[in-house]
């Protein structure tokens, strides 16, 4: 079903690039039913050349021809855009929103079908992101389920209620980051300590990439498999009290905090 549609990206940044990525090599969207917008012409040279979509300059023209219209910019750049396109879009058009904060309301205001908020992170890049998805009431059993498959072409998808967004976001939508910052301030303590930075890299990664497959194959939660490693008086425990010392578990509580506070406020 979802094979059969035409899809236009408003915006053709990395999040719109990993989606087509995705599509495509799912087999789920042909690049002749895909068509990108853009403001920066050389974004839009590339990602045709990339991908083979379509691509054109005009939102208004991408949106009038879509049965799936993905809206793929700033926050703050939404309402605009919104205002722009707001009499080119059918009522039967299933529009997906994938920025941070901006609640279904919003789009209500300029269009009253069907919408889907969605929040990816930046694993889609890889085909390894988990989605949170949400509909409007105009959203009924096939179109859930052609979103579901749509994100399903990078990765996991789970649905919740939209009050949950904003903890989504600053759960998986922010948690790459929290992730790559892990391993950069190890992969810095390993070179520290005599590693070399090849070395040190490879450790720190592999050993994220390892312990994240142990906890989703076995299905134990992380603080059964932490306990499992930490030897009492050994080393994972002098770490492990130095760590609970910093109040690090504390600084992670007021880091989604702060990321929930603000995808509040873009909304």
């Amino acid at each position: 079903m979802l094979k059969q549609k035409t899809i236009a990206f408003i915006g053709g940044g990395f999040m719109a690039e990993a989606l087509i990525n995705g599509l495509i090599a799912s087999e789920n969207a042909a690049p002749g039913n895909i068509t990108v917008t853009d403001i920066r012409g050389e974004r839009l040279q590339y990602l045709q050349n990339e991908y083979g979509v379509k691509t054109e300059e005009r939102n208004r023209e991408a949106a009038s021809a879509a049965d799936i219209l993905v809206l793929a910019v700033k926050p703050q750049n939404m309402r605009d855009v919104l205002a722009d396109i707001r009499d080119c879009i059918g009522e039967n058009v299933l529009v997906i929103t994938i920025a941070a904060g901006v609640k279904l309301k919003t789009i209500e205001n300029y269009f009253t079908g069907k919408i889907v908020r969605v929040m990816p992170n930046s694993c889609a890049q890889v085909r390894e992101a988990v989605t949170a998805i949400t509909f409007n009431g105009k959203v009924e059993k096939d179109d859930r389920e052609l979103a579901v498959s749509f994100f399903s072409s990078v990765g996991q998808t789970v649905i919740v209620d939209e009050s949950m967004m904003d903890a989504v976001t600053a759960i998986s939508g922010s948690g790459p980051a929290y992730v790559f910052l892990l391993a950069e301030s190890l992969i810095k303590a390993g070179i520290d300590s005599g590693l070399s930075a090849a070395n040190a890299r490879m450790l720190v990664l592999q050993t994220i990439k390892g312990a994240s497959e142990l906890a989703l194959s076995t299905g134990e939660e992380p603080a059964v498999l932490r306990k499992r490693v930490t030897s009492p008086g050994g080393t994972t425990a002098a770490a492990l009290e130095t760590l609970d010392g910093q109040n690090v578990r504390g600084a992670f509580a007021d880091a989604v905090s702060a990321a929930i506070k603000r995808s509040k406020e873009l909304g």
